[in-house]
Formats: C-alpha cells, structure tokens, sequence
C-alpha cells in the first residue's frame, strides 16, 4: 500500500511540473502555441539568412537578386522556398529590398495563430500583417 501511494504521490508531483513549465512555456511570438517555437525560430533565421545573402549581392553585383536567384547561387545555405507552411519571397525595389515568409491563415476559431513576418536592409525580423 505504502508503494501504491508513492507512486501516486510520484506521479502527481511529475504532473505539476508537467502543468507548470512545458504547459507555460513562453510562446515565440504572443496567440502562438509553445509547439510553434522551433517552427518560428527556424522562419527567423532563414529571413535572416535571405537577408545576408540579399546584401552580399547588392555589395558585389551592385543590385538585388530574386529569391529562386538568390537559392540557385548557392549563397544560402537554404535549398527551398518554404518550411513548416510558411512560403518565402523577396521584393526588390533598386539596391532595397524586403523578403516576407506568409503562412496561410488558420481556421476560424482556432487558437493557433501563425504571424507573417518580414525582414529588409536594416536585418529587423518583423511582424506584418
């Protein structure tokens, strides 16, 4: 019996840290769930990487590559235009230029949110409507 209500007691104990710090996690961007983090986190650092390679190529070939260009050169170390639902694209406009990642837009009534978000020159990772 004393077994029994360890277990219980063990299993209990397991489940408030369950509740309080993986259920709590902080969210990587406010209406997202705490599974999105690392799907975030990965779109962010691949505008990121867009960004760099968009710079490179207005310092070296004096302007501003598309993004199947920019994929093709070899100059990221990306192979695709899209992760985990979002789709990347790149606007030129001269030697400025802004890349987006669009993700389409959750069910009605779904808690999930999945923010655009966009990067340009000044290599700030925002959130667009």
């Amino acid at each position: 019996m004393k077994i029994f209500i360890s277990l219980l007691v063990a299993v209990g104990f397991l489940w408030g840290i369950y509740l309080i710090y993986l259920k709590k996690m902080p969210t990587a961007a406010e209406g997202t769930a705490s599974t999105q983090a690392i799907s975030i986190s990965g779109v962010r650092m691949d505008l990121l990487q867009i960004a760099k390679a968009e710079r490179n190529s207005i310092a070296v070939d004096g302007h501003c590559l598309s993004l199947d260009e920019l994929l093709a050169s070899g100059s990221m170390s990306m192979s695709r235009p899209e992760r985990d639902g979002y789709t990347y694209s790149v606007q030129c406009s001269g030697n400025d230029f802004t890349a987006t990642a669009h993700h389409v837009a959750a069910p009605a009534g779904s808690p999930i949110r999945y923010p655009n978000m966009a990067i340009d020159q000044s290599m700030q990772v925002r959130e667009v409507e």
